[in-house]
């Protein structure tokens, strides 16, 4: 075993991260992971994935991939990338810009000449409305004498009348709604409780009551690994929370009765029950890695 993979070993044990944990939040082949703790590089397909195997590995166990690289540079192989000849790439730019030229010279008479025909339209529509239209409107007004319009005081009358009734059945309708409101008042519906009932060592259990739904979301502030399971012990979602990358997840854990959390990084992660944030029954800083229990009583119970 080499340096460097006793150390990742070490790293990964210390955090209480299996194998096929490990597997599961990097994606990475199980043997591919034995091979980087034993210093067993032949089995990979190339140097570039040896260290791009290795940069995953160390990102997992919240390690600096550079810093690694770095210390270990004797044990990590090298890659090496081959330059594209200049000239290939001088002679296909100077083919485009002769072709490219050549076209748009073509097109530039073309542009021209049609230019000219709209500006030469738009000039006789201009000149045509301007003097035809202002003879026009000039002989529509002299035949045309102005109208006087008389309002009726019956006409009027009718328009208070009206007015009055109006103001009428807005009254009528507001007291009806008074009416209405006093008859049947608002019953307020109890407020979602969420409360911790139990916690020892890394343990903590929450009650949830008066919810209609159970909808559990998690967000990363920083780097961090989950696993939420249901009643029945089945993994809902298990994966790698990061700012850099899938910063959050959301579970509809309704039709269970109970979700088991498991935080590898309490610190950098912030737990939502439908929507309200679960305060730590366990400081975060005193203890990285826990495990949160969520018992859901259902509304009608």
């Amino acid at each position: 075993m080499t340096e460097l993979g006793n150390r990742l070993k070490e790293e990964r044990l210390a955090k209480g991260l299996s194998l096929e944990d490990l597997q599961s939040i990097t994606k990475i082949q199980k043997r591919y992971l034995i091979g980087i703790e034993e210093g067993n590089y032949s089995s990979m397909p190339g140097n570039f994935y040896v260290r791009a195997f290795v940069k995953q590995y160390a990102e997992a166990l919240q390690l600096n991939p550079e810093e690694i690289f770095e210390t270990y540079k004797n044990e990590i192989p090298t890659t090496h990338n081959e330059d594209l000849p200049e000239k290939l790439s001088r002679v296909k730019t100077r083919k485009t810009v002769t072709e490219g030229s050549s076209k748009i010279f073509d097109i530039i008479p073309k542009v021209l000449i049609g230019v000219f025909i709209i500006g030469a339209a738009g000039l006789l529509y201009f000149f045509f409305v301007n003097n035809v239209g202002d003879k026009a409107n000039d002989q529509i007004n002299e035949e045309n004498e102005p109208v006087k319009f008389v309002r009726s005081e019956n006409l009027d009358k009718a328009d208070e009348t009206e007015k009055e009734d109006t103001k009428e059945n807005e009254d009528e309708e507001k007291n009806d709604e008074q009416k209405t409101v006093e008859e049947n008042p608002v019953v307020e519906t109890p407020k979602q409780e969420l409360t911790a009932v139990q916690n020892s060592g890394k343990n903590s259990t929450y009650d949830l009551k008066n919810a209609e739904k159970f909808v559990v979301k998690l967000v990363s502030t920083g780097q961090t690994w989950v696993n939420v399971k249901n009643s029945s012990g089945q993994s809902k979602f298990q994966g790698l929370l990061s700012t850099t990358g899938t910063q959050s997840t959301e579970v509809d854990l309704t039709g269970d009765s109970k979700a088991v959390i498991v935080v590898g990084r309490a610190v950098d992660t912030e737990i939502y029950v439908n929507d309200q944030k679960l305060e730590y029954a366990i400081a975060p800083t005193d203890v990285v890695q826990q495990n949160v229990t969520i018992q859901f009583v259902p509304k009608n119970e």
